[in-house]
Parts: C-alpha cells; sequence; structure tokens
C-alpha cells in the first residue's frame, strides 16, 4: 500500500504540472488529486522539487519501457533484435516527452539545472532510468555501457533543451537528426520517424 501511495503521488504531481506549470501547483493540490492526506506526501518527499524531480524520472522510465517493451516480445508486430531500432527507440521516447508534454519537461530540465541544494537527485527512479538505457546500449556492443550511457543521457537531456529553450526552440525534426546522425542511425527507423504515425 505504501507503494502505492508512493506512485500515486508521482503520478499525480506529474499530471498537475503538466496541465498548470510548476509554480502553480502545491503539495496539497498533489496530495488532494493522489487522494492522500497532505502529511504523507511529506513523509515520502522533502518538498516539491524532490517530489517533482523523482516522480520526472519515473514517468521517463515508464514512458521507455512502454516504447521497448513491443520490441522485446516475439508476440507483438514489432517484435525486433536490431540494436539500431532499439536506439532509435529510446531516443524518440525521451526526446518525444519535449514534444508531447512541454510544460512537464521545462519544469523537469530547470530543476536539474538549478536545483535547490546543488546536488541532481540520484533516486531509484532516476538509476532504472539509466538500468534501461544501458541495456539499449548493451545490445549495440558497449563495451562500458555505464560510461557510455553519461554520454547518452546528456545527448537527450541537451536535445529536450535544444527543442524547448523559450524564443529559440529548434525544430525536433533537425534536433532528431542530429541525434540519429551522432549514433549512425537511420532516420526512418524509430516511433518517430517521418513515415511512423504522430503521436499526441
Amino acid at each position: 500500500m505504501r507503494a502505492r501511495s508512493r506512485e500515486r503521488i508521482m503520478q499525480a504531481a506529474v499530471e498537475l504540472v503538466d496541465r498548470r506549470g510548476f509554480n502553480k501547483v502545491t503539495l496539497g493540490d498533489i496530495a488532494e488529486r493522489a487522494g492522500v492526506a497532505r502529511g504523507l506526501v511529506s513523509y515520502y518527499f522533502p518538498g516539491k522539487r524532490f517530489l517533482l524531480q523523482t516522480a520526472m524520472h519515473r514517468h521517463m522510465h515508464l514512458t521507455l519501457a512502454a516504447a521497448l517493451r513491443p520490441l522485446d516480445d516475439p508476440a507483438t508486430p514489432h517484435f525486433s533484435q536490431d540494436p539500431d531500432l532499439w536506439l532509435a527507440t529510446a531516443i524518440d521516447a525521451v526526446t518525444g516527452l519535449a514534444v508531447d508534454r512541454p510544460t512537464l519537461m521545462r519544469a523537469h530540465l530547470s530543476l536539474i539545472l538549478a536545483p535547490l541544494d546543488g546536488v541532481f537527485v540520484q533516486d531509484e527512479e532516476q538509476r532504472e532510468l539509466g538500468r534501461l538505457l544501458q541495456e539499449v546500449l548493451r545490445r549495440r556492443g558497449s563495451t562500458d555501457p555505464g560510461a557510455e550511457h553519461a554520454v547518452l543521457r546528456s545527448a537527450l537531456m541537451g536535445a529536450c533543451i535544444g527543442m524547448l529553450l523559450p524564443g529559440a526552440e529548434a525544430p525536433p525534426e533537425l534536433i532528431r537528426a542530429d541525434l540519429f546522425a551522432r549514433y549512425g542511425l537511420d532516420t526512418a527507423l524509430g516511433p518517430r520517424a517521418p513515415h511512423a504515425p504522430a503521436r499526441g
């Protein structure tokens, strides 16, 4: 039950910040949306900034896992062992959040670039995102997925910043093409390829 309550709180935080922005959401709002006592939110999370970072790491790894799952299931028509497709799908899943949920992603990026205590939140949710990205890199033959994951993560976050920089947003298709070229990927791969159905 504790785990379910914690998950409801994180999901509520993501939904509310996505709709209203970070500054217009209170911990009380999040508690009400999650259907839990206000004190329970503070019990699990030492502040709104920590909560949103943790909630976003969870949202990102769940989004990435959902995108990769069909590739790993022989029962689906999307099953594939092509390591390039796995990486293309991972790139599209993470950077796609900047396209589909820009308010949420801007809030997350602003918090990780200017953390209140000067420390990047490294929680279990963030480590799970890292594990997924490292598995994708292992499939491509990486000999040091830990180090390569750090570079990939930086490239993905940099791409999101480029797409969301207020007043100087770069077109997502140009950012995508640059990332794919960096990793030697065909832009026809992945769920956000030009021929793929649009996702909203």
